[in-house]
């Protein structure tokens, strides 16, 4: 078994056997019927992914890796806050008739700030600390910007990534307010892995630990069926994923610069709804 379904599986136990019902009725979350969208949560969920042994992509369920990459893309790469610049709808229900969820996630990640070296954006100022202070303890990205919040659509749930360099290998802690680990742990988890990948290639290091932490983790109460469906299964050996190794740029990469060899997995949940 695999690091992403072993931490899927036994977080998601967790939860269902230990966690705490949130069924106030002032709760944000609606389903389209307008009903109040109630959880089943735990806090405080720390969980790692040793990227030198495997890449944590999940075998119970398939997952689509080049859709995961092009959402973090998105937000890194294109540093983008509407949604017609990505394949996928997943962002539809919060964005505008324009396409925009306001001043969020890629939004975010291109404003610009002043340095004694000069004018970085945070990706480009964490590019420009891996290759000239790799020993830094300062390379990180927030987007939880508080002065923007009102101008968001969505408050960001994973909102900051800690870079540490050890030993030749790039390491990542993400951070993350809150998450729903049907819709979002197995996504998630591929796209930063693919990010340090990605990160790691350009900085002439090699990938590291992800190391995934949690504030608040939850089941939705619509969404406990299909998981407790999903625990029982039998998960596969991790596939093999490779990146184009003759890249060199970050803002070169697109999702079809990955690999997914040997992806044995388990059937398909189909369409399921999603909270908003």
């Amino acid at each position: 078994m695999g690091s992403a379904d072993t931490a899927f599986i036994n977080t998601c136990k967790e939860i269902l056997e230990r966690g705490c019902w949130v069924t106030d009725e002032k709760v944000r979350p609606k389903w389209f019927d307008g009903t109040p969208a109630y959880t089943k949560k735990v806090f405080g969920v720390v969980n790692r992914y040793d990227l030198s042994k495997e890449f944590p992509l999940l075998t119970i369920r398939p997952v689509p890796l080049r859709n995961a990459v092009d959402e973090v893309l998105w937000i890194w790469q294109k540093k983008s806050n509407n949604v017609k610049d990505l394949r996928s709808h997943i962002w539809d229900a919060w964005a505008d008739e324009s396409g925009s969820i306001g001043k969020a996630y890629g939004y975010q990640m291109g404003v610009k700030h002043r340095y004694k070296e000069g004018e970085f954006d945070m990706v480009d100022r964490v590019l420009y600390d891996l290759k000239h202070n790799p020993c830094s303890r300062r390379i990180m990205t927030n987007i939880y910007n508080f002065a923007d919040l009102h101008e968001m659509a969505l408050y960001p749930c994973a909102y900051s990534v800690t870079f540490n360099v050890l030993d030749g290998r790039l390491n990542a802690i993400l951070n993350q307010r809150s998450q729903d680990m049907l819709a979002a742990n197995a996504w998630n988890i591929a796209q930063y892995a693919a990010l340090v990948m990605m990160i790691a290639q350009v900085s002439d290091l090699k990938p590291g630990e992800l190391v995934h932490v949690i504030s608040d983790c939850h089941i939705y109460d619509r969404h406990i069926p299909i998981v407790e469906e999903l625990i029982k299964r039998t998960p596969y050996p991790s596939p093999k994923v490779e990146l184009d190794k003759t890249i060199t740029d970050f803002y070169d990469f697109t999702p079809e610069s990955f690999t997914v060899t040997d992806y044995r997995h388990g059937e398909s949940i189909g369409k399921y709804e999603v909270a908003v």
